[in-house]
């Protein structure tokens, strides 16, 4: 990745302020290279947020960059931890992760999550519980799945007690995510 390497939107629209995502891309570069390896890792790529701007990188192409980013990382944290503890000991740590999340699955239909507090926004039940019911299928008789799957999927808006909360279903994907891409 260098500077400046993603396409600017019109001046009319926004995306992703230049010289957030340069840095920013800089920064990783830097770490993946040179750094310490428990500087960066792909949890922190997944999260990173700019700020859109007039004029600014196209998003598609600059989450799609992050994705490839996040892979990286989490595949050099997993050459790194079998390297010191062996493949049997990410096997056992990866199972560990698919555990917790099987127990989520395992919920009823409507039932997998808390709802929102108050007037937060949430997530459509039903998307969530589809998601989950691809999960199942991929843990239980191993339907593909890849991680781009999961992370590209969208959620509708429910408001009300009848959502469920986005901050436990966001960190469920996370972890999801984190899973298939540990495997893959």
């Amino acid at each position: 990745m260098s500077d400046g390497m993603f396409r600017t939107v019109s001046g009319l629209r926004r995306g992703y302020d230049p010289d957030e995502v340069d840095e920013f891309f800089s920064h990783a570069r830097s770490v993946y290279e040179q750094g310490p390896a428990d500087t960066m890792s792909g949890a922190d790529v997944r999260h990173v947020a700019f700020d859109m701007v007039r004029g600014g990188y196209v998003t598609a192409a600059v989450d799609a960059a992050l994705d490839r980013l996040e892979a990286a990382f989490v595949a050099r944290h997993r050459a790194q931890f079998v390297a010191e503890k062996g493949q049997e000991a990410w096997m056992a740590h990866l199972g560990t992760q698919a555990r917790t999340l099987y127990g989520r699955l395992g919920r009823p239909d409507g039932d997998r999550f808390a709802p929102p507090e108050g007037r937060r926004p949430g997530y459509e039940p039903a998307d969530v519980d589809e998601l989950c019911h691809r999960l199942v299928a991929y843990f239980d008789t191993g339907a593909p799945l890849t991680a781009a799957e999961v992370r590209s999927t969208t959620f509708r808006g429910r408001n009300g007690r009848n959502g469920y909360a986005e901050g436990p279903v966001d960190a469920f994907v996370a972890r999801a995510v984190e899973v298939l891409l540990g495997v893959e």
